[in-house]
């Protein structure tokens, strides 16, 4: 099985390295990361300028973009052969909920489903994280779940993981995206020179995160596994988008 790893946090994170070294005994993995830290730069692609791509002394590969970017040139042109799976992470820190629209880690595994591999995020959850073997060994059972049977549908698929040792971990929750209050407001401050810079604000509190959700899963001590779509249309306004429309 050939598998194709990447993630938002740059190919220097501990997080990337546990994943690739517990992936490597059940397949052949190749890591194509971002030189940087790109948390939170979502799905986008760099068309102002070339990508390069490089090779570390450790055999990664990174690339001077984003994790889109990292994927994105992976599949359509580095690799010979189309990777079986691509799998993204391991994050510092939660993707749940709205997390999953502005999160670099979601966005490298979105990439790969929508060139036609299945694709896994994989983030641990908490404000310092240390447990990335608990992560890695999820993830590594998710591939070899791949190995044994197909998943029958294209997938996309998000997976959170508390911040515990393997002991510790209760189990794996199937569950859908919760939701977050409003964001805090931007801080404001100066710089060096006088001039009003702004900070993005922390992230809102969990909002809706009943049982069944994400969020519910990871605060109780559960893994959480939430399939996720790309088609963003409202069906439901559609209609009442026409009636709106003709008025």
């Amino acid at each position: 099985m050939r598998i194709l790893l990447s993630n938002d946090d740059g190919y220097f994170s501990p997080g990337l390295e546990c994943l690739a070294a517990a992936l490597g005994s059940v397949a052949d993995v190749t890591v194509v990361a971002p030189e940087r830290d790109r948390s939170g730069a979502s799905n986008s692609l760099t068309l102002d300028r070339p990508l390069q791509l490089r090779r570390a002394p450790n055999g990664f590969y990174y690339v001077n973009g984003t994790p889109t970017d990292c994927v994105h040139l992976a599949v359509t042109g580095m690799l010979d052969v189309q990777p079986d799976m691509v799998i993204s992470g391991i994050n510092h820190g939660a993707n749940m909920g709205d997390d999953t629209v502005y999160s670099g880690t979601v966005a490298a595994a979105t990439e790969g489903y929508l060139l036609g591999v299945p694709s896994l995020a994989v983030s641990l959850v908490g404000r310092s994280p240390t447990q990335f073997e608990t992560a890695a060994r999820l993830a590594r059972d998710m591939v070899e779940r791949f190995q044994r049977s197909a998943f029958g549908a294209p997938v996309l698929l998000n997976l959170n993981v508390p911040d515990l040792p393997p002991e510790a971990l209760k189990g794996l929750r199937v569950t859908r995206l919760g939701k977050r209050h409003r964001a805090a407001p931007v801080i404001r401050d100066r710089n060096p020179r006088g001039e009003e810079i702004f900070w993005i604000g922390p992230v809102g509190e969990a909002a809706d995160a009943g049982d069944g959700t994400d969020f519910h899963a990871v605060a109780n001590g559960y893994a959480s596994l939430t399939p996720l779509q790309i088609d963003l249309t409202r069906v439901a306004q559609i209609e009442t988008t026409r009636r709106w429309l003709e008025t």
